[in-house]
């Protein structure tokens, strides 16, 4: 018997078993959705990543406070801290937030050759903004800092200006708005919102420029904000306990390292650390978060893998075991095969097509669902269609594999059958 022959009498074979069939290329199709399904899905969140944190850049990088003590009991009123190695330390400047003149120090003292340098603040994500009668809800995040910041950060103008160095200094109550609260109080035409007066918590500000929308990161709008000077967000809203964040950019990525190795000398000695005391403040690379994210993204990739495996051992159990059923099941049609002068290896060679079959359909009815599933999520993130196309080719492969050797056993076994007695057999 030709290999064509075979390969169609295992079609007709698996296409007239349709429950049976049905049932297994369902199991095997759930696994593979599982594992394509979760290996779009974080494709699609790489994407938006890389979307989201691209503006950042990779030649950045940002000095913020970090506290490393604590403070246990009587301690407290004593002026000495207890460090996590034990030791009694006096209370310094290193259990103090960065204050906005260590920041402005920094700044103004700051000279790598090719590097900017600006001060900002978080000024919370609950602000409410009003003009006229309209009014945001309290979401509204308040940026703050210098002349910098924009181009720091990667924010653009799409109408009237920045602040001026000038103008930050003074503290002003001038403000740029993000373009979804433009759009709420201005409509379509956000530049009508030039030189108006809008409130913020009450305050009134004069709205010198409208920023490019950014677009959203996992549903949170990143244009749904107004930024403000440094000095003013002090003056009007300002937190004696806050901790100002210095950002730095250089402009040849290569420089990096030595840019922030100059910048944490020159930080350590504003703090007035000592040569044994560590530093109570981190240097922050631009793409340390987005590497962050994509390690965690990377765990769930492998465990996606895992529940794939597992799902997928169970779906050749189970193959196998239909397999061995259609052995008995179709005894007397085996012997009827070698009867008429089929060859064992013919009939090895059907049982292992028609296993191999049912999981290639499994594969591709899964990796269909799983890119569907996957891209729907892809919707909820507003990225592009994403097609896994490794985890396609992957898919179908594994399956085959799995069709292969599950059928093994059951068309060794078909292959042994003694002609006579397979006739003969009820």
């Amino acid at each position: 018997m030709k290999f064509i022959d075979t390969l169609l009498l295992a079609f007709r074979t698996v296409r007239s078993n349709r429950l049976r069939t049905g049932l297994t290329v369902t199991i095997i199709a759930f696994g593979i959705m599982a594992l394509v399904g979760i290996i779009t899905a974080i494709k699609a969140m790489n994407q938006k990543f890389t979307e989201s944190f691209s503006s950042m850049g990779a030649n950045g990088f940002t000095i913020r406070f970090k506290e490393r003590n604590a403070n246990f009991g009587n301690n407290r009123g004593s002026g000495l801290t207890v460090s996590k190695k034990g030791k009694k330390e006096k209370q310094s400047n290193l259990n103090k937030a960065i204050t906005k003149e260590q920041a402005e120090y920094f700044v103004n003292n700051y000279h790598f050759p090719g590097a900017e340098s600006g001060i900002s603040i978080f000024g919370g994500g609950s602000n409410v903004l009003s003009f006229d009668q309209k009014k945001t809800n309290p979401n509204v995040s308040l940026l703050a800092g210098d002349e910098a910041y924009l181009n720091l950060n990667s924010f653009r103008i799409l109408y009237g200006r920045n602040l001026t160095a000038a103008e930050i200094s003074n503290g002003q109550n001038l403000c740029l708005l993000g373009f979804d609260v433009a759009k709420l109080f201005f409509g379509e035409a956000v530049d009508k919102g030039l030189n108006t007066k809008v409130r913020i918590n009450n305050i009134p500000y004069t709205v010198l420029g409208i920023l490019e929308p950014k677009g959203a990161t996992f549903g949170f709008s990143r244009d749904n904000m107004a930024f403000i000077g440094y000095n003013n967000w002090s003056r009007n809203f300002g937190n004696p306990n806050a901790s100002y964040i210095v950002a730095v950019k250089v402009n040849d990525i290569k420089q990096l390292d030595a840019a922030m190795g100059e910048a944490e000398i020159l930080f350590r000695s504003i703090r007035k650390n000592s040569i044994t005391e560590d530093s109570n403040f981190v240097l922050d690379k631009s793409d340390s978060t987005v590497q962050t994210l994509m390690n965690v993204l990377r765990f769930i990739r492998w465990a996606a893998i895992v529940i794939g495996v597992i799902t997928l051992l169970g779906a050749a159990i189970g193959l196998m075991n239909i397999m061995l059923v259609a052995v008995s099941e179709r005894t007397k049609e085996v012997g009827l095969v070698k009867a008429l002068g089929g060859k064992k290896r013919s009939v090895k060679m059907q049982f292992l097509l028609e296993a191999m079959i049912i999981s290639v359909l499994g594969a591709l009815l899964g990796i269909l669902l799983g890119i569907i599933i996957g891209n729907l999520f892809s919707l909820l993130l507003k990225t592009g269609f994403v097609v896994p196309w490794d985890w396609v080719i992957y898919g179908i492969v594994i399956c085959t594999i799995v069709g292969l050797a599950a059928g093994i056993y059951p068309a060794v076994k078909a292959g042994k059958l003694n002609p006579i007695e397979a006739l003969r057999y009820e």
